[in-house]
């Protein structure tokens, strides 16, 4: 397995200043926009980055659902590792990557807890069997076996069955308020195309980097 010669060109597309806009989310809404109009594979999922209590920066893929007055916002359980961490540091970084369009963003931000309505709205919207998983889910505890966790699935589906879910405290939104966001387009022979938007005195400025 030779690893070094795994590459692919990019040939797909450019990014140019005229491209921008005035307000980073706004070119992030035409992108989400392209990605789900052209199928591109699970284009709200992102790469979430939190510091990890040792210090170390850990990593996972969560899905993005939705972005409301300048946010944007996932849903998770908050006794995970993910939730201690941002308790600790509530600096975050999030990657998006679609390959099937060559492109990229990247967001840095600060993230705090959703309101409590919001949770609870986002929670009964999703599929029932969703709703009770997040009740059998001990999330990032160890766990003895498989048939633990499905035996406790298929106990809280009998004990509600006809009923509604009740809302978990455990388990809510975030928040993540943007200081930095980066657009990355494909570019032949490693010549992407980079801009980043920052965040000064409540006003955002773009430049372009280098690839």
């Amino acid at each position: 397995m030779n690893l070094s010669d795994v590459r692919q060109e990019y040939t797909k597309n450019g990014l140019y200043k005229e491209n921008l806009t005035e307000e980073p989310l706004d070119l992030f809404e035409t992108w989400m926009s392209s990605a789900l109009e052209l199928g591109v594979c699970e284009p709200t999922a992102m790469t979430v980055s939190t510091i990890g209590l040792d210090g170390i920066p850990s990593s996972r893929v969560l899905l993005l659902k939705t972005i409301e007055d300048g946010d944007f916002y996932f849903f998770t359980n908050y006794d995970s590792d993910k939730a201690k961490e941002l308790e600790r540091n509530p600096g975050i970084g999030m990657n998006f990557f679609w390959p099937e369009i060559e492109r990229q963003i990247r967001v840095k931000g600060i993230c705090k807890k959703a309101s409590l309505e919001k949770s609870k709205e986002y929670f009964h919207s999703r599929p029932r069997l969703s709703q009770i998983g997040a009740w059998a889910s001990y999330q990032s505890q160890p766990l003895l076996s498989r048939k633990q966790l499905d035996e406790k699935f298929d106990e809280l589906k009998i004990k509600w069955d006809g009923q509604e879910i009740p809302y978990p405290e455990h388990w809510g939104g975030y928040a993540v308020t943007p200081t930095e966001i980066e657009f990355w387009q494909g570019r032949q022979s490693r010549l992407h195309d980079r801009f980043r938007y920052s965040s000064e005195g409540g006003k955002w400025k773009s430049e372009r980097l280098n690839p």
